[in-house]
Parts: C-alpha cells; sequence; structure tokens
C-alpha cells in the first residue's frame, strides 16, 4: 500500500511539473492564476460543503461513501460543464463548440447515478450474504 501511495505521489508531481512547464509559454498567466483561484473557492467554498451536508443529511448507513463519491463527481461534472449549459443557442462559428453539451451532461449524470446505485446494490448483495443464517 506504501508503494502504491509513494508512486500515486511521483505521477502527482511528474503531473505538476508537465503543468508548471506549460505554464511558461502563457501570455496572460494572471487569468490563469484566477481560473485556477476560482476552481479552488468554488471547490472548497462551495462543492465539498455542499457534499459533505447533503451526504450527511440524506444518506445513512455504510452508503454515505458512494453517495458523496456520486456527489462529487457530479458536483464537479457540473462546474466544468456550467458555462457551456448557460449559454445555450445558435453559435456565429458552429464548429466552436459543436455537441450537444446539455444532452451529454444529462447522459453524463445519468451514467454517475447508475454506477453508484449498482455500488451501493452490490455492497447489500454482499453483505446480506455474509451473514449467518
Amino acid at each position: 500500500m506504501k508503494a502504491l501511495r509513494a508512486l500515486a505521489g511521483v505521477a502527482g508531481l511528474a503531473l505538476m511539473g508537465v503543468g508548471a512547464s506549460l505554464l511558461v509559454n502563457v501570455r496572460e498567466l494572471t487569468g490563469v492564476l484566477v481560473w485556477l483561484g476560482g476552481a479552488v473557492v468554488l471547490h472548497d467554498g462551495l462543492l465539498a460543503p455542499l457534499v459533505l451536508l447533503v451526504g450527511m443529511a440524506l444518506v445513512r448507513g455504510g452508503v454515505r461513501g458512494p453517495v458523496r463519491g456520486a456527489l462529487t463527481v457530479a458536483g464537479t461534472l457540473t462546474l466544468v460543464a456550467l458555462p457551456v449549459l448557460l449559454r445555450p443557442g445558435p453559435r456565429p462559428n458552429s464548429s466552436v463548440l459543436p455537441l450537444d453539451y446539455a444532452r451529454n451532461w444529462l447522459l453524463a449524470m445519468v451514467a454517475v447515478a447508475t454506477v453508484t446505485a449498482l455500488v451501493v446494490g452490490a455492497r447489500r448483495f454482499i453483505r446480506g450474504r455474509r451473514r449467518p443464517s
């Protein structure tokens, strides 16, 4: 387990190095830093507390982890898709945003809910089989 954590740490540091090297060629570094700061504020100030509160309020028992994970994924996908979802309508250049982002976001939410339901169902099934009769 320690080796896996160390490997994940090394991979994370390598990816941070790649990101830092890409920042060297950015002409408007202030805009990137504002965007990154906004992402941190949205995550720490809105997404994480909301996920924890909803998870505590709605879920009891052993399914709290999968539900919180699903809420985290759904919230993150929504934050990423929000700019496109809030600006529907025709665009002057159809090749800029060629996909149906609202439909794809909805499909992603359905996939998250389905996977979460399967995980919760599998946990309950396994837990039910372990009980002595």
